[in-house]
């Protein structure tokens, strides 16, 4: 351990030359303008403005500090400010949203109030259901919009806890800017952003994002690269129809990450992060590939009422391959490593995995009087289809490896296993109103009912196929007030669903059969407001979700039969209260959110686990940040940021845990204009101190796991628009 810590020492001080060299470049021509350099506006933060809208909340003519709804929206400027690259970096912008399995090199996983998304259901983009098993670039994204609560007023099926909504650049008129930017340890990377409306009385636009990364972070053996081409365009055909066109392509490919674990019964001290486990000799990169597209005519009825037709179509190719450690055979503990440090070795490769995902959504929104009462309505109804077409998969074991990932182990006997194909349609009619009770007060309602046909089987075409149909519905109701300008108190209840069905196996006595729906429900209670300099907002949630297990003598073995039943374990139940603020005095801009969460684990048959926490969820999270607009300087801000973690459980158990821990982030924003240039410098040393810690403690395929927290991180970045 000790000359692991001499060789990261020594890694720090090499990298801290090219980050001299790049503030030194960056000072210089900050130093030469500074006279002459007309001052640019302060990005502002508008996610809580009053104009500001998200569409993931469903009701989207509607402001969001108006709707009865916990959202944040993190436009383009900030994800930027703070060097945000994936969509894991939001974790550090509101405190509701953590880390589940976040892995370098692999796709993102969320959880929101406690609850992981599925990525499979929980992801939308521009409103449209996509896949989120891929790596999703922001580079041609304006927005990143999170709901948190029940997502069933906007998904069919989804876990609880939230939606996550990509907003598309669009056309919006002159546009030319370039991006290049340098991260440690070597990631290098160009970015490119041209708009454009032209035509008679400029009915046509254009959009155009380009990206290219030479990845090379501070976790040894990662190297590899990522792309993106995105074009959106649209076309006012007539004064009341607009037709809307995006595609988007993009690869990234890099080795993954894979995470630490419990030492036998030992919580080890926090680790180099800059050890990657993953690195054998014939391990390959995972290779994501995804081309996604979507087609938008919008007809402006009268001056009420608009039709709205959306396709989207989504494509994912991947290679998935990781040297991944597992357990300790030799000590019979298959949930952690072996007390001296060592672990199972095994070759995991999925090649040719295929994901598509078809949505359209026809719908009618508009305003109208009825009863003396003014009407906001939505109606309409959406169509999606999802199929994943797999190969027969590599899963050997390989040898022994060891922590300090010095250890070199041959590969497989690379013997094929069979996969799982799986196919989904789903029929969603939805309506959604906002009511206008009386001056101030507003009566919200929202219902959809969902159609399921779903279907899975091996790839190798045994007997092990399940099929089913379900239909479910999903309620949600709001009461609001506006008790004075811009300031809101509300009451919300709603449900969402989850389908899951008995594998099709010996060992179930329910083998292929569906469950009954699992609904989550959600009851909130919020106050938020705002005025010219602060905006903020504070929400009491209470959440449970219907949990489900296998029950029975022998769950693990398909020769005796009939011994296993899946069905309803209980509930988890998560209550919390969570805040945010924005506040401008004078130079200053304070800025936080923090969230107490009590989750709890209730009514299992095993009764040990009846009132312990849930496995990785923090019980507290404090995110903070302050920045400080120099006025002998204009243009110049100069940011810092706190992010608080308490501790999160290893074991269902609770009988170990991962304390908290506490990062510190310094940023640095300078605009002003050369030439007619506005540039925009942007710099940040990320975890300030190096804090060693453990980030997260995933329970994830039946096994305990631990995420080191990433080591100080320096970004530089030059922004130019024309």
């Amino acid at each position: 351990m000790a000359a692991a810590v001499r060789r990261s020492s020594s890694l720090i001080r090499p990298a801290l030359r090219p980050v001299a060299l790049a503030c030194l470049a960056l000072l210089a021509p900050i130093a030469e303008a500074q006279e002459a350099a007309e001052a640019l506006p302060a990005i502002t933060v508008t996610g809580q403005a009053p104009t500001a809208r998200a569409e993931v909340g469903g009701f989207g003519t509607f402001p969001l500090a108006r709707t009865p709804l916990s959202a944040t929206v993190i436009p383009e400027g900030e994800l930027k400010d703070r060097g945000a690259s994936r969509i894991a970096d939001a974790v550090s912008l509101d405190a509701a949203v953590s880390d589940s399995y976040n892995s370098q090199g692999y796709w993102d996983f969320l959880s929101v109030r406690g609850f992981v998304l599925d990525n499979r259901f929980n992801y939308r983009r521009d409103g449209l259901p996509i896949n989120a098993e891929t790596s999703i670039p922001l580079d041609n994204k304006a927005a990143l919009e999170v709901l948190k609560g029940t997502s069933g007023i906007q998904a069919g099926t989804s876990a609880p806890g939230g939606l996550v909504n990509l907003v598309v650049k669009r056309p919006e008129g002159h546009v030319r800017s370039v991006e290049l930017g340098w991260r440690s340890r070597n990631t290098v990377g160009v970015a490119a952003d041209i708009g454009e409306r032209f035509g008679l009385d400029e009915r046509f636009g254009l959009r155009v994002n380009a990206a290219y990364e030479h990845l090379d972070s501070p976790l040894r053996n990662d190297t590899g690269h990522r792309r993106l081409l995105a074009v959106a365009g649209d076309w006012r055909l007539a004064p009341a129809t607009t037709v809307e066109a995006e595609v988007e392509t993009s690869r990234r490919s890099q080795p993954s990450q894979p995470a630490f674990s419990l030492l036998g019964d030992t919580l080890p001290a926090p680790t180099n992060p800059r050890i990657n486990l993953n690195n054998q000799s014939w391990s390959q990169p995972v290779v994501m590939d995804a081309l996604t597209a979507s087609l938008r005519v919008r007809h402006q009825l009268d001056a009420d009422w608009r039709l709205t037709a959306h396709l989207g179509t989504q494509r994912l190719a991947m290679d998935d391959r990781l040297a991944f450690p597992y357990g300790c055979d030799a000590e019979g503990n298959y949930n952690r490593y072996c007390s001296d440090g060592s672990f199972d070795f095994y070759e995991y490769v999925s090649d040719n995995e295929r994901r598509r995902t078809h949505a359209l959504n026809l719908y009618a929104d508009g305003n109208f009087r009825l009863g003396g009462m003014q009407h906001t309505l939505t109606a309409g109804v959406l169509f999606s289809r999802y199929k994943a077409r797999l190969e027969d998969q590599i899963y050997r074991w390989a040898g022994t490896g060891t922590i300090d990932g010095e250890t070199q182990v041959p590969p497989s006997d690379q013997q094929t296993d069979p996969n799982t194909n799986r196919t989904e349609r789903s029929t969603e009619f939805y309506v959604r109103d906002a009511i206008e009770l009386a001056p101030r007060w507003t009566a919200w309602a929202g219902l959809r009912h969902t159609r399921l046909h779903r279907r899975t089987e091996r790839t190798s075409g045994d007997p092990e196929a399940t099929r089913y149909d379900q239909s479910v519905s999903t309620p949600w109701l709001a009461l609001s007030h506006e008790f004075m300008p811009r300031h809101v108190v509300y009451a919300s209840w709603g449900q969402g669903v989850e389908s899951d069905v008995a594998p099709n196996r010996a060992r179930y006595t329910n083998a292929g059969q569906p469950l009954p729906s699992l609904k989550s429900r959600q009851m909130e209670l919020g106050l938020k407001g705002q005025s010219d300099s602060l905006r903020w907002g504070v929400a009491y949630f209470d959440i449970k979700r219907p949990v489900t297990s296998d029950l029975g003598t022998d769950c693990f073995d398909d020769t005796t039969g009939d011994t296993c039943t899946r069905q309803f374990d209980g509930d988890a139940h998560h209550r919390g209260l969570e805040g945010g603020a924005s506040w401008d005095i004078g130079a200053w801009r304070l800025s936080g959110s923090a969230m107490w969460l009590h989750a709890r684990r209730e009514g299992a048959a095993d009764a040990s686990l009846n009132r312990k926490r849930p496995t990785n969820v923090p019980a507290h999270t404090v995110k903070a940040g302050v920045e400080y607009r120099v006025a002998a300087l204009p243009g110049l801000r100069l940011a810092g940021a706190m992010v608080h973690e308490g501790d999160r459980m290893v074991l269902a158990d609770n009988s170990v845990h991962i304390p908290s821990w506490t990062r510190f982030d310094l940023g640095l924003v300078h605009q002003h204009r050369v030439a007619g240039t506005a540039l925009t410098w942007r710099a940040g040393i990320d975890n300030l101190t190096d804090k060693r810690a453990w980030r997260e403690s995933p329970f994830q395929y039946g096994h305990a796991y631990l995420y080191p927290l990433a080591p100080r991180t320096f970004r530089v970045s030059l922004q130019a628009d024309l």
